[in-house]
């Protein structure tokens, strides 16, 4: 790959069409899984980006630790579906005459692409690296991905289950037993659980997430459980190459949800769901949900043909990764830009909310419409690029 990011056009009726930034596939790919991703991307930017973060409703936050809401379901999903990516892409290079190796040395490009863009977003503009936060979003996606994509190649899919059970129960093994110094074992509040002293050990204070210090919600320990998300979506990605029917297909989707609901519902009661820890319970409970919600996007989608409503989300779906950073990016540059008169001066996304939503609308009201409008802005951009057959992809 010669550039971190190249644009690419292609034919959206030949052969092939575009590879996603999560893993692609030829022409016959699944339309719902694009959906399915657009529509998590859609999420992510919607609460990432609210008018103001005094003023936001409740669905639409983190927990504030243990605990879930909505907003918790959406790194998840997006890491379920990195995995379900992974099989359908794999097979079709497989099938191509690609080796395992390559494949590998894909993967590994591709992740350290997707890191290094997590520190770009990190650093933008000035860039101390003295200072600048290691682990993110992207770099846990890098992370998950590269270390998943082994299991997913040389595998079977009873291996890549053991895996996940060897890696969810040694998480909860390893946050419960091992003693923290100075803090003792099993304690699971902000900065004093295993996790959070690992990251200290390894970053260095300076360089977690700057609202803490302490700990970080994408750290290193906590990447084990996310891998184990990632293998979730693989072994529904196996499900779906499998010969069943497809009400057969969407059957099994519902009841691996219900299982994987029970069993995190069930692990919460020692082990609680947590986003933050990312814990063995939160992996079950989103990985059912997450189930859930590709077999309703799978069914209605693929096999009854109702694919029009779906079509905003299928833009987001085919240049995710784009859509995530420069969104990400333009939302930094909104705080940066300095506005009014001197001495008095806002930052433009403050001036803009408050002159053109918190002017007319509740705070909370006119936070979300901030939010929204981004959305939409965002998806107008993806749109034109979709028209003229640009997909971005790392």
């Amino acid at each position: 790959m010669a550039t971190p990011i190249t644009a690419t056009t292609e034919r959206a009726s030949g052969a092939a069409t575009a590879a996603s930034s999560e893993g692609g596939a030829a022409a016959g790919r699944l339309v719902s899984l694009d959906a399915f991703r657009g529509l998590t991307i859609a999420g992510m930017l919607l609460v990432n980006n609210p008018g103001t973060w005094s003023a936001i409703y409740a669905p639409l936050r983190h927990a504030p630790w243990h605990g879930w809401t909505p907003t918790d379901l959406i790194f998840p999903f997006f890491l379920f579906i990195v995995g379900v990516a992974m099989v359908l892409s794999f097979e079709r290079l497989e099938a191509r005459g690609a080796t395992r190796g390559a494949l590998l040395a894909k993967a590994a490009r591709r992740a350290a692409i997707l890191f290094a863009l997590g520190l770009v977003l990190h650093g933008f503009p000035r860039y101390d690296f003295s200072t600048i936060r290691i682990p993110g979003v992207l770099q846990r996606i890098a992370l998950a991905y590269l270390c998943a994509t082994p299991a997913v190649l040389w595998l079977r899919w009873r291996g890549q289950a053991v895996l996940c059970a060897v890696l969810l129960l040694g998480y909860w093994a390893l946050m419960t037993l091992v003693p923290v110094p100075g803090v003792g074992a099993g304690v699971l509040e902000p900065g004093k659980d295993l996790g959070a002293w690992i990251d200290r050990a390894v970053f260095g204070e300076q360089h977690l997430w700057s609202q803490s210090r302490t700990w970080d919600p994408e750290g290193l320990l906590s990447t084990l459980p996310a891998i184990g998300t990632v293998l979730i979506g693989a072994l529904v990605g196996r499900w779906l190459r499998t010969n069943r029917t497809p009400l057969e297909k969407t059957v099994g989707l519902f009841v691996a949800g219900n299982i994987g609901l029970f069993l995190g519902l069930a692990w919460d009661a020692v082990f609680p769901i947590n986003k933050p820890l990312w814990t063995s319970s939160y992996v079950l409970f989103t990985g059912g949900m997450a189930c859930h919600v590709f077999a309703m996007c799978y069914w209605l989608i693929d096999v009854r043909g109702q694919r029009r409503w779906a079509t905003p989300f299928v833009v987001y779906g085919m240049n995710a990764i784009a859509a995530f950073f420069l969104s990400s990016l333009f939302a930094r540059i909104l705080t940066l830009i300095r506005v009014g008169a001197e001495g008095e001066q806002v930052a433009l996304k403050t001036w803009i909310f408050q002159n053109v939503y918190a002017s007319w609308l509740s705070p909370i009201n006119a936070s979300l419409a901030f939010a929204l409008t981004y959305v939409v802005f965002w998806l107008g951009i993806m749109w034109v690029l979709y028209r003229r057959k640009i997909f971005i992809k790392v």
